[in-house]
């Protein structure tokens, strides 16, 4: 296996190394800077929806303005934090934001803490969802269960299931915990899970052992022929398991 290649470059005037090609976000997370944002997780690619992360990048002389999520770092760039444009930059995208998920715990705190009260935009009405895209991906490249995509364009633009029919969703969960304006709700009732925003319920497990629900049973048999176990290998929930 030929060795990584590693670059040397600075973030606010300190040196860090990374391996080169890496994305520039997790890297200045990882030395302790901070830059707010939204729409990135380690465990998804990246895709630079929201915008928060942006900082200045200078190379070959040139600085420019850049989301550090889907930025790969290179040797002897300059990377700038906090400068004067980039807060101005992040109060209307906070301003923005505020305008799409005005009850988001989240984006109010981050606009708060970037001195922002309240938006000039008008309020609108798409249940707080920012279309960060982190729901699509978690379910495509994470779960592998393709049951949520972007729907038309523009002004129109949502995310959800394909055609409005939610037939692929196994109502895992996974979305719900994901969604940084927790937007995407989960309730469970009796023996039954519901992934609210998509109109999804499903019937859930009942342990053989101690008898409470615990997983929808689609997903467990779809998880279940997917990798090819037992029928039975999910007749207790995790407690009842750990417990033999």
């Amino acid at each position: 296996m030929a060795d990584k290649e590693m670059v040397r470059f600075a973030i606010d005037g300190q040196e860090v190394e990374a391996e080169k090609g890496t994305m520039l976000l997790p890297v200045a997370l990882e030395y302790g800077f901070e830059i707010p944002h939204l729409c990135y997780h380690e465990a998804v690619s990246p895709y630079g929806a929201c915008r928060l992360c942006l900082v200045e990048v200078t190379k070959r002389g040139r600085t420019r303005l850049t989301t550090s999520c889907n930025y790969p770092v290179d040797e002897g760039i300059d990377v700038t934090t906090d400068s004067e444009d980039i807060q101005r930059a992040r109060r209307m995208i906070l301003e923005l934001l505020l305008a799409r998920a005005p009850h988001s715990e989240r984006i109010k705190k981050l606009a708060y803490e970037a001195g922002i009260k309240e938006t000039r935009f008008s309020l609108m009405d798409v249940g707080d969802c920012i279309l960060c895209g982190l729901c699509e991906r978690v379910c495509r490249e994470v779960v592998g269960a393709d049951a949520i995509s972007f729907i038309s364009r523009g002004d129109k633009r949502d995310v959800g299931p394909p055609f409005a029919d939610p037939i692929a969703c196994i109502a895992c969960g996974a979305c719900v915990y994901i969604c940084p304006t927790d937007c995407i709700k989960m309730e469970e009732r009796g023996d039954e899970r519901t992934i609210v925003k998509w109109n999804r319920t499903l019937k859930m497990q009942e342990c053989k052992s101690c008898g409470k629900p615990f997983a929808p049973l689609f997903q467990l048999n779809w998880i279940i022929d997917k990798v090819n176990l037992p029928k039975d290998f999910y007749d207790l929930c995790p407690v009842c398991r750990a417990g033999r």
